[in-house]
């Protein structure tokens, strides 16, 4: 598994498809267009972190929830009347072991808890920021029809000499035996 996995490990394109997506963002682009970008980026990261912390808010609440639910019925159960053994039919009695100290809450048990709560709001929140900024920079990318072709264009001029670049990786890489990892192929 690679770093690439995670989106937070991510850093971007890699150097070449970096450099090549500057070149086309300076000559295919106006600098409103790139304003607008630079504005719709923005709004995705924006929205992804007030998701995320809006999640990782959620995620804690419910985790002292359930910390609070268990330990109202770990008490509850505590104080409850339980038999202390079981009697056969053949007259044989069996003592019961207590229980009580197994169904305590325990310290890593608040810690799994909140953790776990935790990192899934964040995840889930940042996925959901995520999606609705993507949703509201499009609106805003698309606000503009002149912008939004001259920005389709750009990025489909980028597309063609990425898979140009990567194809004649590919030739060479065929030409000369070697098992160079050609942008994650």
């Amino acid at each position: 598994m690679s770093s690439d996995s995670l989106a937070i490990f991510r850093k971007g394109l890699g150097p070449d498809l970096n450099a090549l997506a500057e070149k086309h963002m300076k000559d295919d682009l106006t600098q409103s267009d790139r304003d607008a970008l630079k504005k719709a980026a923005s709004t995705v990261s924006t929205h992804t972190l007030v998701g995320s912390l809006i999640g990782l808010s959620l995620g804690a609440f419910f985790a002292f929830r359930i910390r609070t639910g268990r330990q109202r019925m770990f008490r509850a159960f505590k104080t409850a009347e339980k038999p202390q053994a079981v009697r056969f039919a053949d007259g044989r009695e069996e003592t019961l072991p207590d229980l009580t100290p197994l169904l305590k809450p325990s310290t890593i048990g608040d810690i799994a808890t909140y953790s776990l709560l935790g990192a899934g709001g964040i995840f889930f929140g940042g996925e959901t920021g995520l999606l609705t900024g993507s949703f509201r920079a499009r609106q805003q990318i698309a606000a503009d029809r002149e912008s939004r072709e001259r920005i389709q264009n750009a990025f489909k001029r980028f597309q063609a000499d990425a898979l140009r670049q990567q194809a004649k990786a590919l030739e060479s890489s065929v030409e000369n035996h070697t098992k160079e990892p050609i942008w994650g192929l």
